[in-house]
Order: structure tokens, then sequence, then C-alpha cells
């Protein structure tokens, strides 16, 4: 954190009010950030009373697929059935939030209040926890003023509150996982070659069994370090290996157990067959054909039952990359159409055209701001203004493919936030 002794030094006056004596030494430090947007986090769920999830649906809702995982793990029966009943192992999420699920389900009770508020307070300390990296990262690539604002904007907004707040999921974990590897990637050009290359194969393992889609920013982040150390004439080649090798070596394990499970190979999640058709298919219009999921769909659960997960999402594949085929065009309409509703937000019900009117206008500014930020820092040449662009344009990738969900954006609004805080705070008032 910022060095406070030379804090008279910035021009400020010496004898301040208690809360502007507070505040200068609070702005930069670590311990406040934190505490303060914990404290937050959990008055938002103890006032909103999110812990108390809908019975309906055998508690469904309650972390939906991860928290029937969970429940099949807390109650032995394996990592199996992320549906209704027992249908034999999954490999439909990647396993380390449902493990996290089914431990919390073992000490406090499957489907109790009492673990919605365990599982939304290590949400929310995850999501407190991020403010650190996105101080470091707003500091090093423009200046404090911007990281200050940052992290403190990251504590405090209601929109970031949310997902932390009213989802069993692994968003607040996997942003954090993104946030830390942006910043690795930063700095790696400082760090010796053994130390950089295994902490980022080990970052990157982990992120890979939170969340898949994390790993479309593998490439441009391992390319970066790279080449940053190669301006520098340090070598990376063996650091590359190691890498491999630590990333390898996390994610083995799951990967042994799904050729066990279920006779071949899957990396990580066998699913994707199946998000691809719920986006591409009759009747796509660029949004999740909620409709089609067996969740939703009760002749889609017993085909999900009878054929067997594996068969099932091949099935669904086929349906989805025989509907691409038919027509390449509309195909690439609909992911213009999905690109659009990743960065404004997807159209609200009828009944809240008001609501989801000044919604999507919010996404919509935010992330053209960001762009503006994005475009200046280029055209500046600021320092790693070039990770961000790569940031930008790989994460969502996945999702112009298949199918945009407002939870989708929120592991790069760390990253979002803070080129919309430059933009802000390189404008000039008029003469």
């Amino acid at each position: 954190m910022a060095d406070h002794s030379n804090s008279s030094s910035l021009g400020r006056p010496a004898a301040r009010e208690p809360l502007s004596r507070w505040w200068a030494d609070a702005r930069t430090s670590f311990y406040w950030l934190i505490l303060i947007a914990l404290v937050l986090r959990l008055g938002f769920i103890v006032v909103g009373h999110t812990y108390r999830f809908k019975t309906i649906d055998d508690n469904f809702s309650f972390g939906f697929e991860m928290g029937r995982i969970g429940r099949s793990l807390a109650e032995g029966r394996g990592f199996s059935s992320p549906f209704s009943g027992f249908t034999g192992p999954t490999a439909w999420e990647p396993p380390l939030y449902p493990l996290l699920i089914a431990g919390v389900f073992k000490i406090f009770g499957v489907y109790t209040r009492s673990s919605a508020f365990v599982l939304l307070s290590i949400n929310s300390l995850l999501s407190a926890l991020t403010c650190i990296p996105i101080f470091l990262i707003a500091r090093r690539c423009f200046n404090e003023k911007v990281a200050v604002w940052a992290a403190w904007m990251w504590t405090l907004l209601p929109n970031i509150i949310f997902w932390c707040t009213r989802w069993v999921w692994e968003t607040s974990l996997a942003t954090l996982l993104l946030t830390w590897i942006f910043w690795l990637a930063l700095i790696a050009e400082e760090r010796a070659e053994w130390k950089v290359w295994i902490q980022f194969g080990f970052l990157w393992g982990v992120a890979a069994l939170i969340n898949t889609s994390l790993l479309s920013f593998l490439p441009a982040s391992g390319f970066w370090i790279w080449y940053r150390r190669a301006k520098l004439r340090k070598p990376s080649l063996r650091g590359v290996l190691l890498a491999s090798v630590v990333f390898a070596a996390c994610v083995a394990p799951w990967l042994i157990r799904n050729q066990r499970a279920f006779g071949h190979f899957i990396f990580i999640r066998s699913n994707f067959g199946v998000e691809l058709r719920l986006g591409n298919g009759p009747g796509a219009n660029g949004r999740w054909m909620e409709h089609l999921h067996p969740t939703q769909n009760v002749v889609q659960f017993r085909l999900y039952r009878e054929l067997g997960e594996l068969a099932y999402v091949a099935q669904r594949k086929r349906e989805a990359l025989a509907y691409i085929g038919e027509d390449w065009h509309r195909f690439a309409r609909l992911s213009v159409i999905r690109m659009l509703y990743y960065w404004s937000g997807l159209p609200g019900p009828s009944g809240a055209v008001f609501e989801g009117t000044l919604r999507n206008s919010l996404s919509l500014t935010s992330a053209a701001l960001a762009f503006w930020g994005l475009g200046r820092a280029l055209r500046q040449r600021r320092s790693g203004a070039w990770l961000f662009l790569w940031l930008v344009l790989c994460y969502p990738l996945v999702y112009y493919i298949t199918f945009p969900h407002p939870r989708y954006r929120h592991p790069i609004e760390p990253e979002l936030g803070i080129l919309i805080l430059y933009l802000i705070s390189e404008a000039k008032p008029r003469s």
C-alpha cells in the first residue's frame, strides 16, 4: 500500500477533522477496504434475507446444478446428479465449487439456511478480497488516484455486491482468480523465472477447476508474460514448460476421475454441447433458450436420464452444429446479437420495460466508457493496455457463440471499472 508518512507533502493540511484524518489513512488501506466491503456484503445478506432460498422444486435455486452435485457429495453418492434424482456420475460442472458446497453441507446441513448464509458469506469475503488486486493493477497501470477510486467502487457499488450475496455459485471466486492472474501477468517480468511460472501454472490450474470459461484468456496472458520477459532478454522457454507441468498436475486428478467414471477423456466438464444447443437452434434469438434445459423441460430430462450424460450432450451438440451449418450467415447474425447482449444486457421482461431499459442503458454506458478508456490507454501506451485489450477480446468469445447472461460479465468487471475510472481521471475541465 501507499506510504502515508509523507502525506503532508501532498498538500493536505496538517490539522484535519477526525473523519478527514481517517480517510487520509483508510483510502489506501487494504484492511479498511476489505473490512468495509465485507461488512456491507454481510449486511446485505442479513437485511435482504438473501439466505432464504426458495424451497420449491426441492431447493434447486440454492446453487442450481452445483448445489445438486454438492448434495450428492455430502450424502455420499459422489460427484453426481446435477438435476433431480440420482442420475449417476457427472462432469456437468467443474469440481472445486461443488466440493466447497459439499463441505459446507456436511457441517451446516444440506440446503439449510445456515449453509446458505455460510456460502454467501464466503462469496462475500472472496468479493471483498478482490479489492486488493484491483488496487494493485490500477496503481501499476495508471496511478494511485485511479487505484483508490477503483478499489472503493468495487467495495461500494450495489451491482457488484449483488452476485456474491444472492447466488451460490463460483462467480466471486472466478473473479478473484482472474484478477490475480491479470496482476501476475503485469508483474511477471520483474520476478524470478521459476517463481512466476509456477504461480502462473498453479493459478490457471485452479481457475480451470473453477470455471473453464476463464481459460480463453490463458493463451493471451501467457504470451504477454513471454513477450514482456523477451523484451528484457529474460528466458522463458523453461518457464513455459514448468508452468505447463504445474497446470497439468493441478487438473490431472480430475481428468483421471473423468476417464474412470465415463471411460472417455473429458477435459474438466462435459456440457459444452448442451450450452451450444441452448443458444443455437430453431427459435434462437440470441438469448438462452431456457425451455430446452433439462431442469425446465421434462422431455429433455428424460432424454438425459435415458441416454446418459455423454450421449445426451453429444446429441445436443450435433443438433446445434447442424443448425449452425445450415446457415452460417444466420449464426453470424446471432453471434453479433449475443455480443450486443453481453455488453448491453439482456432485454427485460415485458412487465418491467422501464427497469430493463434503465439497467441495459447503464450496462451499455459502462461498456462504452470502458472501451473509450481502453482506447485512450492504448493511444498513450499505458503499461498493461494491451493486456486489457486481450482480456476484453478473449474472455467473452465463448458467450458470443453460446448465449450471454449478466453474470458472465462479472469476472472482467474489475478491469472494466479500472478503465472507466482512468477515463474519468483524464477528463480536463473546460477553460
